[in-house]
């Protein structure tokens, strides 16, 4: 059996978490092994999560961060079965006045969609996901969004950001069609789920919401929304199929895949988040006794 390179590792029943640095553990995969991947990368340097220089957080700007980020796609491009799908949920970024020297919103989704064509991947949806205003005014106090701007200068106010789903295609043709009867997958949900704009995205709806109503564990600091992940691996994938996130934090994209019926390999560079994500998927496993082939060195 091929043996995975890592920090640690825990395979459950239908699932396996490596804690270690996610290009090289992807690195070890096998050639067209996942047929479904979703995951939220790092924001550029917005948030630092660990001092390791494996921490694509810790780049001291854009350029670095991509140089970074492109060798984990490179591995995407590689790992991801043809013709299927590869979801990166992500935000467009403010300029920051002390380190950019300007206000301003950065393209950074553009840069994803780009970084991901260099590697062959196409892109194939682009959802935008409704986000409250006043919840991000109240967060960020960002200048823009402050009514008393409004007043005084409106040159300078801005609308609020919404966040993205950026689904890229594999290159070839899936071999492997992913079928929905209509008994489980309804006119009106398909044109409720079509709209180029998802309203309907709870951004309380996260797991560490619901884990802090049982205990005190380690909490993410900006997990996915698990409606937003159902609904993707819904649609993108088949019961069975292996679904992938390179950046696990607390196993929100696992907890939902695996309830799913799905199988799933995640990876986290943060130790005290990948042991709450390995509690978090043993506590949703129930699917049958599945094998990745490999084993922790």
């Amino acid at each position: 059996m091929a043996q995975v390179r890592c920090l640690n590792q825990v395979t459950g029943v239908n699932f396996s978490a490596f804690h270690g640095d996610c290009v090289d553990v992807v690195r070890q995969l096998p050639d067209r092994s996942v047929g479904f991947s979703i995951y939220s990368p790092p924001f550029g340097d917005l948030f630092i999560y660990s001092d390791s220089e494996a921490d694509m957080g810790n780049s001291s700007n854009d350029g670095e961060f991509f140089d970074h980020y492109e060798f984990l796609i490179e591995q995407m491009a590689r790992v991801t079965q043809p013709g299927r799908l590869s979801a990166v949920h992500c935000s467009d970024l403010p300029f920051r006045k002390w380190k950019d020297g300007k206000l301003g919103i950065k393209d950074f989704s553009g840069d994803i969609i780009r970084a991901h064509e260099r590697h062959g991947f196409t892109l194939h949806s682009r959802v935008t996901i409704w986000k409250d205003p006043v919840v991000e005014m109240t967060r960020t106090k960002a200048l823009g969004l402050l009514y008393k701007q409004l007043q005084k200068d409106s040159a300078k106010s801005r609308t609020g950001m919404p966040d993205y789903l950026l689904v890229f295609k594999a290159p070839g043709e899936n071999e492997n069609p992913i079928g929905h009867k209509p008994e489980d997958f309804p006119v009106s949900q398909w044109q409720q789920w079509a709209s180029p704009v998802w309203m309907d995205i709870q951004q309380t709806n996260t797991l560490n919401v619901r884990m802090a109503k049982e205990n005190k564990d380690e909490k993410h600091l900006c997990p996915l929304q698990l409606d937003l992940i159902e609904r993707a691996i819904i649609m993108w994938s088949n019961p069975g199929d292996v679904v992938l996130s390179p950046f696990l934090g607390i196993g929100s994209e696992g907890y939902t895949a695996l309830k799913l019926g799905r199988k799933f390999i995640g990876t986290e560079l943060k130790e005290s988040y990948w042991r709450q994500a390995v509690k978090n998927m043993q506590g949703i496993e129930h699917a049958p006794t599945f094998d990745f082939g490999m084993e922790a060195a």
